[in-house]
């Protein structure tokens, strides 16, 4: 299985952005599936945004669409999420995930592995 490790997490004022990483090991970066989740206190895990692995399709839940770009480097090894415009109700601990093959990891369940998670928080 890959693993990762993601960073870019921090306190930013409504309004603000931040870009979240997500550094996969591995030579087979290429051939997972990768999305992002987030958990906020009290709440269950969600998706948040995924891209596939072959054309790089990107998915969102609604309440991002417009603000949240997910891209990714294969050559880096690496998936992106950039988020824009940020509210409060964004606060969260935001989770890479991956799954092997042409799957998109919109659900938990679909997940083969998980980072261990980065905070982000926004003020208002």
């Amino acid at each position: 299985q890959v693993q990762l490790v993601e960073s870019g997490g921090g306190l930013v004022q409504a309004g603000g952005s931040l870009r979240l990483s997500c550094a996969a090991s591995g030579r087979t970066f290429s051939t997972y599936g990768m999305g992002w989740f987030r958990q906020a206190p009290g709440k269950e895990r969600e998706f948040v945004a995924a891209i596939r692995r072959s054309d790089s399709s990107a998915f969102y839940i609604d309440s991002v669409k417009g603000r949240f770009t997910i891209s990714r480097d294969n050559a880096k090894n690496t998936v992106y999420l950039q988020m824009n415009s940020l509210k409060p109700e964004d606060t969260a601990v935001y989770y890479c995930a991956a799954r092997r093959g042409q799957v998109v990891v919109t659900t938990p369940s679909l997940v083969d592995s998980w980072g261990q998670g980065t905070q982000v928080t926004v003020s208002s």
